[in-house]
């Protein structure tokens, strides 16, 4: 991922990751692999564990230990009552912004057309 991405991901991984526990519950290498899935080809595994230690700290999702064929028992993760109102919230900041930039990357695109008429 270029720098830009990354840096932009920073931002939304937690609504990014709650999105995908409100479809199911998951332990965190499942999240990991189905943003894998998603495209997210250079997310690191470390990444996701530590959002999800922080997002536990907070209170967002309910943690079940779950007995695992290799290893430790495996900590499930499931969205709860206020993580769901915490993705809801995070769904309708995207919204805003995503609708925001659509319109400057718009007025910039104009911008560049009507500047491009001009020269010729």
């Amino acid at each position: 991922m270029g720098n830009q991405m990354t840096e932009m991901l920073k931002g939304t991984l937690e609504g990014i990751v709650l999105a995908v526990l409100a479809v199911r519950p998951a332990y965190g290498y499942q999240i990991t692999a189905r943003l894998r899935e998603e495209g997210f080809s250079d997310l690191v595994e470390g990444t996701v564990y530590a959002l999800l230690v922080r997002i536990e700290q907070r209170g967002l999702v309910d943690v079940e230990k779950v007995p695992s064929e290799k290893g430790p028992p495996r900590k499930v993760y499931s969205l709860n009552a206020q993580g769901r109102e915490q993705l809801e919230e995070f769904w309708r900041t995207w919204s805003f912004l995503a609708e925001r930039i659509e319109q400057l990357h718009t007025d910039s695109t104009d911008s560049t057309d009507s500047t491009d008429e001009g020269e010729q």
